[in-house]
């Protein structure tokens, strides 16, 4: 995949991460009932500072992307976010917390940070 396409395919990634975390943020409740979780007032509410954070995340990749042709520190950055971010939707199925759907969203946030991590290295070797 050339470099010009795996920017654009982080690109969609980015903006669906905004529209997502946007989407935890304003309809917490909305959101952990598709993923068949706890809705109650205190798992509503971290349930939308995490949706800030995926938000604020995902803007500062699509701004990183669209300034700069290397933003090495933004990538690093971005790409342990997402495998955080997989790593905790999958401890929180199994655990239950979650139903396996939420394992969907675990597998995007994995191929987003693998593609992220894989562009920041083909972009420092050119």
């Amino acid at each position: 995949m050339t470099n010009a396409r795996l920017k654009t395919v982080l690109r969609a990634i980015a903006a669906i991460t905004m529209v997502s975390g946007a989407a935890q943020l304003v309809l917490p409740g909305f959101v952990l009932d598709l993923l068949a979780a706890e809705s109650t007032a205190s798992t509503r509410h971290f349930f939308a500072i995490v949706g800030m954070f995926m938000f604020l995340f995902g803007g500062m990749l699509l701004h990183g992307l669209r300034v700069s042709n290397r933003p090495d520190v933004i990538l690093l950055w971005a790409s342990l976010q997402k495998f955080g971010a997989a790593a905790a939707v999958g401890i929180g199925v199994g655990r239950g917390v979650f139903s396996s759907l939420a394992l969907l969203v675990a597998g995007f946030d994995l191929l987003s940070g693998l593609l992220i991590f894989w562009y920041r290295e083909k972009s420092a070797r050119q």
